[in-house]
């Protein structure tokens, strides 16, 4: 996903976001699906694998992903086009069906930062026919068993799911390790493993990309040290505070 810190600028035909000079990074979301993977491995046993889709520029991220402790890292390779949340779900669910993919659980990052869209993990599931428990804060494993739970404005609620099963996790799980020098060092070693995938149609038509108007912003200086004390409190009563 693009840096959420930098500006946007849209190309001139309205149709793409200009990348020349726009970073990438991981979304919080999933950089807390990776970390989570590597404690299930680290605690469980088995072994991870990265998968995204996207350009080759994305090969960044998933060595990213190998540096914090991921073993494997797949890439949809795709030519940069824009992929809907359907065309992203079905690609990822040929993936694991055709590369004969081994699996207790999926994860997935509960929205993309970028775009707010909670479709591709429950879609995958439902392709897949396995269960899912989606936006969960806390996942363990016991047995065959994996225990999810999710906030509610009343507490929490607790899922028990029988493996294998899918889970869409939000950030704040826990906190992603910074990936250290060595393990950045293997990371650039693995091999990348790679795939084509054939784009499907989405459901929806991107027409135009908009950027929204910048709002201008004002501030007035009231004043420095004892001196503002007068100006804030007349400002305050102006804006009906006191």
């Amino acid at each position: 996903m693009p840096n959420t810190g930098a500006k946007i600028t849209v190309t001139e035909d309205g149709q793409d976001i200009e990348t020349r000079v726009l970073g990438f990074t991981i979304s919080p979301h999933e950089e807390c699906v990776v970390e989570e993977a590597v404690q299930l491995v680290e605690k469980h046993g088995g072994s991870s694998t990265v998968l995204t889709l996207g350009p080759e520029a994305a090969i960044e991220q998933l060595r990213g992903a190998l540096a914090m402790g991921i073993d494997h890292a797949l890439l949809l390779e795709t030519d940069g086009e824009e992929w809907g949340a359907v065309a992203t779900a079905q690609a990822i669910v040929e993936a694991i069906q055709t590369q004969e993919m081994s699996f207790d659980m999926i994860l997935f990052g509960n929205e993309a930062a970028d775009t707010g869209s909670y479709q591709v993990g429950i879609r995958v599931a439902h392709a897949l026919d396995l269960p899912c428990v989606a936006g969960i804060k806390s996942l363990s494993v016991e047995g065959e068993t994996a225990v999810a739970q999710r906030e509610s404005s009343g507490g929490w609620e607790n899922y028990e799911v029988t493996l294998p099963a899918i889970f869409t996790i939000k950030e704040g799980i826990n906190l992603p390790r910074y990936p250290s020098f060595p393990g950045k060092l293997r990371a650039k070693k693995k091999p990348i493993n790679r795939s084509k995938p054939q784009k499907r149609g989405d459901d929806m038509e991107k027409l135009q990309l908009k950027t929204p108007k910048e709002q201008d912003s004002h501030v007035t200086i009231l004043g420095k040290g004892a001196d503002a004390a007068p100006k804030v409190a007349a400002l305050l009563q102006e804006l009906g505070v006191i």
